[in-house]
């Protein structure tokens, strides 16, 4: 018996699949599937590690979590989509509904990127579901949300967006394509000062270091040059660990830029 009223025809234990399809018989008609299991559906990767099967209900529905299953009443149940024949909240509803139930803000913060990054949503309409949805305990989630509504596309870059915040440095862009005078394309640095023509790089070891990440960063360095662009390079790891020798790294490397002329540089 996986959950009251609902068995399991086999021996072993359930799969995922039929874990969902337990839930949703649990719950009852109309109820949608949200949360991480709901947007491992649609793909993502980057989701917190739960073993928990989030269902939504009408609000007037008398059915309580049980096992694995967590049971949400909701007065505004969103239009379900189908995948696979599962009724799935869309993938903001989702994004919210995991995050509020997840504490690693690390792990908020990825599935939160990925979903924009990879074109699952926008962010304004995360920003939108944690408006409509409840409003109790969401502050955290508002602070986290901040970096992606500004640009950023992942945790590395979220660290650096709230050090730059803080750091009363210029006005940056983060994930702006740039190109040269003759239209000929440049790079797209993870943070971006128009005034300046400086750009940030968010450089970890692990993406940069193999022959093709090596090769393409020094192709990268070297069309930064050409252009005349002053860029600094940051491991991930020391946005947290040495922040204030970063801001100092970003002021002189600003200073820099400043002493120069512009370089006749664009963003699209």
């Amino acid at each position: 018996m996986l959950l009251p009223g609902v068995v399991l025809l086999q021996n072993g234990a359930p799969t995922s699949e039929q874990q969902v399809q337990a839930a949703l018989l649990h719950a009852g008609a109309d109820s949608i599937l949200t949360g991480v299991r709901a947007l491992e559906r649609y793909g993502l990767r980057n989701l917190p590690c739960t073993d928990e099967v989030h269902v939504l209900v009408p609000s007037e529905r008398s059915v309580a979590d049980s096992g694995f299953v967590h049971i949400e009443r909701s007065r505004r149940l969103p239009k379900p989509r189908a995948r696979s024949g599962i009724p799935t909240a869309p993938v903001p509803r989702a994004v919210i509904d995991a995050a509020r139930r997840t504490r690693d803000t690390d792990a908020v913060t990825a599935m939160m990127a990925e979903s924009v990054q990879r074109g699952f949503c926008l962010p304004r309409a995360l920003s939108d579901e944690l408006e409509e949805g409840r409003r109790t305990g969401t502050e955290s989630l508002r602070n986290t949300l901040l970096p992606i509504l500004g640009g950023a596309r992942s945790v590395a870059e979220a660290d650096a967006w709230n050090l730059w915040q803080r750091s009363d440095l210029p006005e940056c862009r983060w994930n702006v394509k740039i190109f040269d005078a003759n239209g000929v394309y440049i790079a797209q640095p993870d943070g971006w000062c128009d005034e300046l023509g400086f750009a940030w790089e968010i450089d970890s070891l692990g993406y940069h270091a193999g022959t093709d990440g090596f090769r393409n960063t020094l192709a990268r360095n070297a069309r930064y040059a050409a252009a005349g662009i002053v860029v600094l390079q940051t491991l991930p790891s020391r946005l947290r660990s040495e922040p204030a020798e970063v801001a100092a790294e970003l002021r002189a490397a600003l200073d820099s830029a400043r002493s120069r002329l512009r370089p006749d540089v664009r963003v699209r």
